[in-house]
């Protein structure tokens, strides 16, 4: 891709005096909006707020990412709104990871006035609704479905997070390049999109560098809970790592049950394993040596304002999804500005300005997942990705 001009959204913005208004971590389905305008100084009005829908699952066995995504967006909302400019007001609503109820909420948005959508949080509810935005041409920017579906065939569909050929390529690069093993186990879950997307292009980019792939196995669903054939299958076959892009309560099992059979190769995950760390019950000694790219590691330093923000508002260490949410809505924020998006102006016309700011050879955005961050016409983000290592129940960076 092009090498593009710096345009910063300026992160010190996030210095603001007091964080207003962040919700909880608990969910609803009702269509109450959070995150509204904030008045600027003296007493001048404040300009309309412009409407920003946002989908994920608050509830549910994949709650855990949609409540992350939209703390990540509010914490931005909250910090823009307080400049007391440009104004947002989001409205984001739970769809439980179903692409069926994902549809209904994008419907329900609509009725509420939405100008441009935030989501959806997970892959399956994305390809649906992303038909949807296409149709009714809505622009959208999701934080973490990471399918090249999402995008394809769609102008005005955009990703900040990795794609999953792009993930799985990249893994197999870094594990040939700092040559951590020979022989790779790939353990997968086939009934879903993210995971295979991700063992298919990795499979594929190891055997081109030379690595051999003596074991592939899977299992159908994440609700899988006996890995044995799978681990059996790649000790068996002498594999020196098990690459794993599995989320992580999966991955949280495959890890006891390794230790349990005394199987101990290199882990590595994609960046769904992150938040295993902070699994209510889990033994992090378990995951000690575990590898994992993330666009995001809450113990660098220039994630610390962020990281204080969000654990005083939420009581727990933000992840990567927590910070993809961040982002897209200071990448929505700087888009608006440079396209000159009004609350006034209809769906239609907020969404032929945004594509052309997103794909401007002068627009790049600086985020907490990544510098310069800039997007081609497919929709796709370019950004390079971080690996890091469990060490003594923390991350570090490689």
């Amino acid at each position: 891709m092009k090498k593009k001009k710096v345009l910063s959204f300026v992160l010190a913005a996030a210095m603001m005096a007091a964080l207003a208004g962040c919700g909880s971590n608990g969910g609803t389905s009702a269509p109450a909006a959070s995150g509204g305008s904030a008045s600027g100084s003296g007493t001048d009005a404040a300009p309309a707020a412009i409407k920003i829908g946002g989908i994920g699952p608050l509830t549910g066995g994949a709650a855990t990412y949609g409540i992350a995504t939209r703390n990540g967006a509010q914490i931005a909302l909250d910090e823009i709104n307080a400049l007391g400019g440009m104004q947002f007001e989001m409205n984001f609503q739970d769809d439980e990871a179903d692409p069926e109820k994902g549809v209904n909420a994008y419907h329900t948005l609509q009725d509420w006035g939405m100008q441009l959508l935030y989501g959806c949080t997970t892959t399956g509810s994305c390809v649906n609704v992303a038909a949807e935005t296409y149709a009714d041409r809505y622009f959208q920017l999701t934080p973490s479905a990471s399918s090249t579906d999402v995008t394809k065939g769609k102008d005005n569909v955009f990703q900040i997070c990795f794609t999953d050929p792009g993930q799985g390529v990249t893994a197999a690069d870094y594990v040939a390049e700092k040559a951590l093993a020979k022989k790779v186990a790939v353990l997968y879950n086939n009934g879903d999109a993210y995971s295979t997307g991700i063992a298919t292009a990795f499979a594929a980019e190891a055997q081109a560098k030379g690595l051999e792939v003596v074991s592939t196995t899977t299992f159908p669903d994440d609700t899988n809970t006996d890995f044995s054939v799978q681990l059996s299958d790649a000790k068996n076959k002498g594999a020196e790592m098990v690459f794993m892009p599995i989320y992580y309560t999966p991955a949280s099992l495959v890890l006891n049950q390794a230790k349990s059979m005394g199987y101990s190769p290199i882990f590595f995950g994609g960046d769904g394993m992150d938040g295993i760390l902070a699994m209510e019950g889990f033994d992090t000694s378990i995951a000690e040596g575990l590898m994992l790219m993330t666009p995001f590691n809450a113990s660098d330093a220039a994630s610390t304002d962020f990281v204080a923000k969000y654990e005083a508002a939420y009581s727990e260490t933000p992840n990567q999804f927590a910070a993809d949410g961040y982002d897209c809505i200071y990448a929505i924020y700087a888009a608006c500005q440079k396209a000159g998006v009004t609350a006034e102006m209809s769906h239609e016309d907020v969404c032929e300005a945004m594509v052309a700011a997103f794909t401007a050879s002068d627009f790049s955005v600086d985020g907490l997942t990544g510098t310069g961050m800039t997007w081609g016409t497919n929709g796709e983000v370019s950004k390079a990705p971080m690996v890091v290592k469990v060490e003594s129940g923390a991350y570090v960076t490689m």
